[in-house]
């Protein structure tokens, strides 16, 4: 090859490598994957306002009102696991300022307080009672401080990054790490400029395992309300250049659904209080979701690729209600009843190729690890057939996200045991995973085809299921 032919050669390679580092398909991290398995776990709003009655404390509360006398966090980790939750995340300093451990940057804290004359940690005996349960441990610390004297200055910024720093020193391992973008007026007036850089920083230092929540991440981001729904389209990924959380981060519609040619993995979470209110009212003792109502919040949530982050409040006494546990148990047994029996276990996996049937490897198996990928191929579609006809209701797709997130449109084909197709379903984004109901009806065979997508789709498993007619998605 002479000179010439080989400068335009090596052109074209340097053209192609760019072209492929500039579309490359946005992956998670293996922290990230790992956040996805999650699916659900438990949030807990506790401080003042606990026994102020308020939403938002002001600051000004006296450290004394914090006096759970009975606090029991063994018993919020076995309400965790009763409910089938894999975590919980502890809001260790809400906008109030109280910070739930005796930290040194601060004076408004449980050292200041009458429990435990002073010498409580409740971040010291949750994490240690996580540890004991096998749950995962998270902490909500929030950048607005309507006590601190430094807030509004540029030295809070090293008061938050020092409170951090204890996070991680004394509590670890912090499964995730929850920021909020509120930010309000300090006590002396001001507003703070939040140094989000070097937060990022000092967490990815700190602790690189730790997947960090905010309006835009970096790791997991807020899914734009707090009803706990992610979109029926809901992208993986995001692009957060010239965002920063709270008030300068993308629209609501956008963090709800994603961007469809997002540049970063990006995933939404789902926070949703099991109350009205966040932090414990008696007065909501009769208003606690019931696990009909949770199980609808699970499908728009989880089962829309998505995690959900469901807070339980504890009482006054440092425990959660009998309400509460009581709602979660039976959430768990709608979830255990209806996903028991996958309809689709061990039936026989086909390749469509126009007319022509070819056996296929199983994604009706169990095992997440099989994949068939599906490309946009005239009439290729990847079906499940079944041995005799099965009534369903609920079809359950998953998509490989190591591959990265690739199905934009679907149509699933639902046939009878004369080949006739009986039902056709049109969705847009799939995900890790996506629960689709519908009226019941009986099948033989069940096919998808992708109609859009970055790339060829990867499916893992394909389960159906005949859930109660009163869980159907509303």
């Amino acid at each position: 090859m002479n000179k010439k032919l080989m400068k335009r050669f090596s052109i074209l390679i340097l053209f192609a490598f760019v072209c492929f580092g500039m579309y490359a398909q946005p992956k998670p991290t293996p922290q990230q994957l790992a956040w996805h398995g999650m699916e659900f776990y438990l949030f807990m709003h506790f401080g003042p306002n606990t026994f102020t009655d308020l939403e938002w404390g002001k600051g000004t509360e006296k450290e004394e009102v914090f006096n759970p006398k009975t606090l029991d966090c063994e018993q919020w980790c076995r309400v965790a696991k009763a409910a089938g939750a894999k975590g919980i995340i502890i809001t260790a300093k809400h906008h109030d300022g109280f910070c739930l451990w005796p930290t040194k940057f601060s004076k408004h804290t449980v050292r200041e307080s009458k429990w435990k004359d002073g010498k409580g940690d409740v971040l010291k005996e949750l994490s240690a009672a996580c540890k004991k349960y096998g749950l995962k441990f998270g902490v909500y610390i929030s950048p607005w401080d309507r006590n601190h004297p430094d807030y509004g200055t540029e030295k809070y910024n090293d008061v938050f990054v020092g409170m951090m720093k204890e996070l991680f020193t004394n509590y670890g391992p912090i499964w995730e790490l929850w920021w909020d973008g509120a930010n309000g007026e300090g006590p002396n007036g001001k507003k703070q400029v939040y140094d989000w850089k070097r937060f990022k920083e000092t967490v990815r230092k700190l602790s690189p395992k730790t997947v960090v929540f905010s309006d835009i991440g970096p790791d997991i981001r807020w899914c734009g309300n707090e009803s706990g729904t992610a979109g029926t389209t809901n992208w993986n990924t995001l692009n957060t250049d010239g965002f920063e959380p709270g008030a300068k981060a993308p629209s609501t519609d956008t963090l709800n659904a994603g961007n469809v040619n997002g540049k970063y993995w990006i995933p939404a979470e789902c926070d949703v209080s099991i109350r009205p209110g966040w932090f414990y009212h008696k007065a909501e003792d009769d208003k606690v979701k019931s696990p009909e109502q949770l199980f609808q919040l699970y499908l728009k949530s989880v089962g829309r690729g998505a995690n959900l982050l469901l807070n339980v409040p504890p009482d006054g006494n440092g425990l959660i209600t009998s309400f509460d546990s009581t709602a979660l148990v039976g959430f768990r047994k709608l979830r255990d009843e209806n996903y028991a029996t996958n309809i689709f276990r061990h039936a026989d996996t086909y390749h469509r190729f126009g007319d022509i049937l070819k056996k296929a490897i199983p994604v009706s198996d169990g095992n997440y690890q099989t994949v068939e990928r599906i490309t946009l191929a005239e009439k290729q579609s990847v079906g499940v057939e079944i041995k005799k006809d099965k009534t369903v209701n609920c079809v359950v797709l998953y998509e490989d996200i190591r591959q990265g997130q690739n199905c934009a449109a679907y149509k699933i084909l639902l046939f009878n045991k004369s080949d006739e197709v009986i039902k056709e379903i049109h969705g847009t984004t799939i995900g890790r995973k996506h629960i689709i109901t519908f009226p019941v009806v009986d099948i033989s065979s069940i096919e998808i085809t992708i109609e859009s997508q970055h790339h060829p789709t990867v499916i893992t498993e394909i389960e159906g299921y005949l859930i109660k007619d009163n869980l159907i998605e509303k």
